[in-house]
């Protein structure tokens, strides 16, 4: 099944390329593989949820979060198709690096950034299986609560 007939069958529509915040590219190709910058869970150009990830007032919720790095692999998806000619051409995902903006005491990054991983699984399959770090950082780019970086396969 094409990558597009699966995303039509989860009723996933990816959004439109994220543009740069800074000096880079959203995704650069090179041989059968395709990087793509750390994406933001950019919605129509604005950040759904601003601040660190914890248990309290005034922060992010860890299941929020987890959405959040959702919105994130589906931001990075959306930049790999473009840079290769074609979401079809994508055909996997080999690495996922997720950093989650969280209080000191946070310790469940990983699960935040299952949100990412989750996703890419029901839309690859077995070819969406990768390996992965999920690390906690202090702050992120515009107060972002989360950041998700993927390497894709390519045909």
């Amino acid at each position: 099944m094409s990558v597009t007939a699966r995303l039509r069958e989860l009723g996933i529509e990816l959004p439109p390329v994220v543009r740069p915040v800074a000096s880079y590219v959203p995704a650069k190709a090179h041989g059968d593989l395709v990087y793509t910058a750390g994406q933001l869970p950019m919605i129509e150009g604005e950040l759904p949820a601003v601040g660190k990830v914890g248990d309290g007032p005034g922060l992010v919720p860890a299941a929020d979060a987890s959405g959040l790095a959702r919105q994130c692999a589906l931001n990075a998806l959306a930049a790999a198709a473009d840079a290769v000619g074609g979401v079809d051409r994508v055909t996997g995902v080999l690495k996922v690096t997720g950093f989650v903006a969280s209080v000191p005491e946070f310790t469940g990054q990983p699960g935040v950034i299952n949100g990412a991983s989750d996703v890419l699984g029901e839309i690859f399959g077995d070819d969406g299986r990768h390996a992965r770090s999920a690390v906690g950082v202090p702050v992120l780019p515009l107060d972002s609560p989360v950041e998700v970086e993927v390497v894709f396969t390519v045909a």
